[in-house]
């Protein structure tokens, strides 16, 4: 048998191997791989404390899922120590690829929030689960109401700021009224360029107040 004799021979293996899941199905992933891959793509993000068993096939089928996702131009963020994992465009300077998945627009004062969210999680980490009170990070966050918004103007600002950590980005998630669990993945969403700026501004807006 010759060399192309044999590939072509282990190629046909693998094709009658697939996991066939409805008759006509061409796809190579198994079930649990492609849970895992559509739970990526849906986002917006994947974890093993909300999805014990995508994650499970994610590490057990990482090389196979992120070449998928290479295909459809996005690129698998995995972090393994806060055991979370999402997806990004790969397209960037130089780089002219399509966009494939939509960005969350985020406000000033979402970002600022995230910052405090990522602030109290790595302060906390290492003691469970990491808690915020809905009243007292609003409290932390007053030093941003800048002069021409009243109380009520700033409060329902939070109040759209604090929705959107619950139900689009998922970066909170409620364990009673006004309060929540913060989640691990808060830490990779804001690079440390843009960790630094925001830090810097928080601190001056501390140093304003404060005289």
């Amino acid at each position: 048998m010759t060399a192309t004799d044999h590939d072509l021979t282990a190629a046909g293996e693998a094709f009658a191997a697939r996991p066939e899941l409805w008759p006509g199905d061409t796809g190579t992933l198994t079930d649990g791989s492609r849970r895992a891959l559509l739970s990526l793509v849906r986002g917006p993000y994947l974890s093993r404390d909300r999805e014990p068993a995508n994650w499970a096939a994610l590490l057990a089928d990482e090389p196979a899922i992120r070449s998928r996702l290479n295909d459809l131009f996005l690129d698998l963020v995995l972090d393994t120590d806060a055991e979370v994992a999402f997806v990004r465009g790969v397209a960037g300077e130089g780089n002219d690829a399509p966009v494939a998945v939509r960005s969350e627009s985020l406000s000033y004062l979402d970002t600022v929030m995230l910052l405090a969210l990522r602030q109290r999680l790595i302060h906390d980490e290492g003691h469970g689960r990491v808690m915020v009170g809905q009243d007292e990070l609003y409290e932390e966050l007053q030093v941003f109401r800048t002069p021409d918004r009243d109380e009520s103007d700033f409060t329902k600002r939070l109040n759209s700021s604090w929705a959107k950590m619950l139900n689009k980005l998922r970066v909170l998630h409620a364990v009673e009224d006004g309060r929540a669990e913060i989640s691990p993945v808060v830490r990779l969403l804001i690079d440390a360029d843009r960790v630094r700026e925001l830090r810097a501004a928080f601190d001056k807006a501390r140093e304003e107040e404060q005289r």
